[in-house]
């Protein structure tokens, strides 16, 4: 009998090492490399591989013409959340393997619950709960008023179990909850190490693909918020889904990290309560406030409205900047909702091209209502910010801000600015400043003006101001 030998794996970015390290020398984690048998491990692989693409190989016995290939937009399954659907490009698609990852206690399985009370309205529906008995789930679904003949249940962790039941009688959705719980026998590794996380999600890729089964798999995330362990996870499925928000505030985001079916500039944003998760129609009135509710009143120093997003889902936030002056050596800058190196580069501008001097200032800035904010158009809206910030003063609260700054000083122009103008217009801004064009885009009775440099903007939004572009 061949000795058997080991490796050690880190459970963070799967780098291999033939003896155990305190600390990995690819991604820098401390602590995270485990111990693993080499040979069980190529033996579990050539099993596992052979078992569940036995199937595949039956349906597919060779190559095929790509235009006899049978696939529409039409088999998509509505998932009974416009907005999710949305966010996966139109619905589930047969076949499909979609990762949903989020903070514990964040509401993924209240999402998948609902989202399996809809398509078990006619379709059989399997939920794989490995994290929780059968009794637990049930105690969900009671308070989310599930009551489908269609919608089964099974408490199991073993990969050859599950793979087993899903190939034997075939649903048209199966969740898995969560990919970290379930486990190989034959492997020796814990439930959640690296060779388990890729077996078993091949196994169900596998499955998914040869007998034409959407599957939702749940991830667990890290203490830094990205999805545990290497991304080799994230590779093998169709789509990623990020489940964000914070569990003091109501308010909970998806978004796609990864769409091979559709974008991934779209967004679903729910509210919690008692009864689950409810869609927001309306997510920009909730971000805003009340700016827009008492006519004739200057907005605050400090704020300024900027506009993200594409296509069907276009937010308005309003952000907020303070500077203030410090008597430490190195200010301070702080960005919540905003990248901080991004931040850096508009205070740089500023300085040099308007004379706004902030080198013994703090300056913090918040996206309000808690989101990540990426877009670039929102440069020109924290600039005017930290602007009437550092000089105290007001703004119009009806005017939105919109565009892209770049290291001259010029106002470099977005993309669906039209998008954007509407929902400014349908939530009643009256003026609005963009990057500077031939044909600017209007939208009933939005006032669009045009600018080219940052010093132009600061002019029309604080008449008067002493700007002067610093020469050296």
């Amino acid at each position: 009998m061949a000795r058997g030998k080991s490796r050690w794996i880190c459970q963070e970015c799967g780098f291999q090492a033939s003896a155990f390290l305190g600390r990995c020398t690819d991604c820098g984690s401390w602590n995270s490399l485990v111990e693993e048998k080499v040979q069980e491990d190529s033996f579990v692989q050539r099993r596992l591989s052979i078992a569940t693409s036995a199937k595949a190989v039956n349906a597919l016995a060779g190559p095929i013409l790509l235009n006899k290939v049978n696939a529409s937009d039409a088999d998509r399954m509505s998932t009974g959340i416009s907005g999710l659907d949305e966010v996966l490009g139109g619905g589930l698609v047969p076949g499909s393997v979609v990762l949903l990852a989020g903070d514990p206690g964040i509401g993924k399985s209240t999402l998948l619950l609902q989202v399996a009370k809809a398509i078990s309205l006619n379709e059989k529906v399997l939920y794989v709960s490995g994290e929780e008995s059968a009794a637990q789930v049930q105690l969900r679904a009671k308070r989310l008023d599930i009551d489908s003949e269609f919608l089964y249940v099974d408490a199991e962790q073993n990969i050859s179990s599950i793979y087993e039941r899903i190939t034997g009688d075939p649903a048209r959705l199966v969740i898995l909850d969560s990919i970290q719980s379930v486990y190989h026998p034959e492997i020796t590794s814990a439930p959640g190490s690296v060779s388990q996380v890729r077996e078993c999600a091949q196994a169900l890729v596998n499955a998914a693909k040869s007998n034409n089964i959407a599957t939702i798999i749940v991830g667990h995330v890290n203490k830094e918020g990205s999805i545990a362990g290497p991304r080799v996870l994230e590779h093998m499925v169709d789509v990623v889904l990020q489940f964000e928000g914070d569990r003091t505030r109501q308010l909970r985001i998806i978004r796609a990290g990864k769409n091979r079916f559709g974008s991934t500039s779209e967004i679903a944003i729910f509210s919690m309560d008692e009864s689950g998760l409810t869609e927001v129609d309306n997510p920009s009135a909730i971000f805003l406030g009340e700016r827009l509710s008492q006519p004739g009143r200057q907005a605050p120093s400090g704020t300024a409205v900027i506009a993200g997003g594409e296509r069907n889902r276009t937010l308005l936030l309003e952000v907020q900047a303070l500077v203030t002056t410090t008597s430490n050596p190195a200010p301070r800058r702080v960005a919540n909702g905003w990248d901080y190196n991004r931040l850096l580069q508009i205070i740089a501008v500023l300085e040099k091209k308007t004379g706004l001097f902030m080198g013994r200032s703090d300056v913090y800035v918040n996206v309000v209502g808690g989101l990540e904010f990426e877009d670039p158009s929102g440069d020109l809206g924290i600039s005017t910010a930290i602007a009437t910030s550092l000089l105290d003063r007001s703004i119009d609260p009806g005017l939105v801000i919109i565009g892209e700054v770049g290291l001259t000083g010029e106002i470099r122009p977005v993309a669906h600015l039209e998008t954007k103008l509407k929902e400014a217009a349908r939530l009643g801004f009256t003026r609005a400043i963009v990057p500077d064009g031939k044909n600017l885009p209007g939208s009933g009775k939005l006032k669009v003006t045009g600018v080219q440099s940052l010093a132009d903007v600061l002019a029309l939004v604080m008449p008067g101001a002493s700007l002067k572009p610093n020469a050296s």
